[in-house]
């Protein structure tokens, strides 16, 4: 393996890097939080067959995300393993983005559940083709391990942003953009815009971030050894269980959140806080802050408009805690208690406080936003840890193996990322269906679809963030066991025969 001679990454190259995780998070966090909901209020699918057509594309992924694996780590280019990739896939992938989203205004059920089938897995497909080399990519910039923390931290500082713009500004954005109540034509403007800025950051990545450690110089290509020696580990395992149900809860609870502001939460209760915090419309204001807000859609005119102003607030509150607990505690946390202990602690508060959004009477927003501070804050120091511990895994692979198969490692975690991403959609589609939700935006539903949707927005969630708890007890990889790892990979790699 080529000797690092300089472990060191700019912030410039970091900042670069981590504009790619933006631009991924403008389509990940869209599906999250409003794909489900699209679905049903937009193309007026049932919540089973909006579930089924996220159950389809996981299919497709078992396929395409082990291939984009082997691919990337098989390419050699001047600019490296997983740069080109990024590049590469940077156009098709927000091409299928704003094709995800269009409503082509098909009439017929049948066709509409095939064109969603058809879009979706597109996107999830070029997402694979775009995502896995470029998480990959963060696991060979640099091998020291507080650098690595940095590396991600920054890139999930941008992440967060992307949170921010897209679980804030997005429903108002599509009301501001809908001429004469045009839902489907204020969905394809945002979704456009939001699409040119994700393909301007990841051309930015290319040119910014830069590759710096390689495979062992004799290592041969050999798929059926990768694979062996990938499923077989302990570490990875752990790892592809807790990315798995803690994305099918967020989807899940990201998801049933947008529902249970536009049909529990109390509309005049909710227009009131927002008057509180200077967001409902008046004569008397010309300032340049009220204006910005209003451009944005962040100005409410009435009740029945609150939704929308407020389940955005709501997000964009969890963001600036998010934003703000990755930067103060994520790298601190991590360097003093290591990566595993810190992951366990505050996913098990981050399940705790998810539970307790069964309890708030739907006119109690202050209880509400409350908890979403204590959520959000409990989450933050998570958000960059996971991808670093997936690196640290490629680094366990190459420790105990002489191999290293990063991409391949990656593509398995961003596998159970996506896997996730469509059973928490689908578990919420079929619960919906389940408890009598019926289709369609502005319908008033009953007691029992109400109750699926704050159990879909509690006590559900929480159990399967627990789950991810659990999975992280069984992560070997510990601060002291890294170090050691680390360093003695450090003296293989210093060696002109390995």
């Amino acid at each position: 393996m080529s000797t690092i001679q300089n472990q060191k990454v700019t912030l410039t190259e970091k900042i670069g890097y981590g504009l790619g995780d933006c631009s991924a998070n403008l389509v990940f966090q869209m599906m999250m939080i409003y794909q489900t909901k699209f679905y049903t209020d937009i193309f007026g699918l049932e919540g089973a067959i909006a579930g089924t057509v996220m159950l389809v594309a996981r299919i497709v992924d078992a396929f395409v995300d082990p291939t984009v694996g082997i691919l990337s780590d098989r390419t050699n280019s001047r600019w490296g393993k997983y740069r080109p990739w990024v590049l590469w896939t940077a156009l098709p992938f927000m091409v299928f983005y704003v094709l995800a989203f269009y409503n082509p205004g098909i009439e017929d059920k049948g066709l509409v559940a095939l064109y969603a089938t058809i879009s979706y897995t597109l996107l999830m497909t070029m997402y694979s083709f775009n995502n896995t080399p470029y998480s990959s990519l963060g696991g060979v910039m640099s091998a020291d391990i507080k650098e690595r923390t940095s590396i991600t931290s920054i890139r999930f500082i941008f992440s967060t942003i992307a949170q921010f713009v897209v679980q804030g500004l997005t429903l108002p954005l599509v009301s501001k953009f809908s001429d004469g109540g045009d839902k489907a034509h204020g969905w394809l403007c945002t979704i456009s815009l939001f699409a040119i800025i994700g393909f301007i950051f990841l051309v930015t990545v290319f040119f910014s971030a830069k590759e710096r450690i390689t495979p062992p110089a004799g290592q041969k290509n050999n798929t059926r050894q990768d694979i062996k020696d990938v499923l077989s580990s302990l570490p990875w395992r752990a790892m592809f269980v807790l990315t798995l149900f803690v994305f099918i809860t967020l989807a899940m609870w990201g998801s049933a959140m947008n529902y249970y502001f536009e049909n529990y939460v109390d509309a005049g209760a909710l227009y009131a806080f927002l008057d509180k915090l200077g967001l409902v419309a008046t004569e008397a204001q010309d300032s340049i802050g009220y204006s910005i807000l209003n451009a944005f859609g962040l100005i409410v005119s009435s009740p029945d408009k609150a939704y929308e102003v407020g389940f955005g607030v709501f997000n964009m509150l969890g963001a600036l805690v998010q934003f703000f607990g990755v930067i103060l505690l994520s790298e601190y946390l991590a360097n003093k208690y290591g990566k595993k202990q810190t992951f366990i602690v505050c996913l098990t508060l981050t399940a705790i406080f998810t539970a307790m959004f069964y309890f708030p009477a739907k006119d109690n927003i202050g209880f509400m936003f409350v908890l979403n501070f204590l959520k959000s804050l409990a989450y933050a120091p998570t958000v960059p840890l996971l991808w670093a511990m997936i690196a640290d895994v490629a680094d366990h692979s190459e420790y105990v193996h002489y191999r290293r198969a990063t991409g391949f490692v990656f593509a398995g975690v961003v596998f159970a990322l996506k896997a996730g991403l469509g059973v928490g959609g689908a578990i919420l589609g079929f619960l919906l269906s389940g408890f009598g939700y019926i289709s369609g935006a502005g319908i008033a539903q009953s007691d029992s679809a109400i109750h699926g949707i704050i159990l879909s927005s509690s006590l559900i969630p929480a159990a399967t963030f627990f789950v991810g708890v659990i999975a992280l007890f069984f992560y070997p990889i510990t601060k002291k066991y890294n170090e050691k790892m680390q360093a003695e990979l450090a003296e293989r790699r210093s060696k002109n025969d390995y």
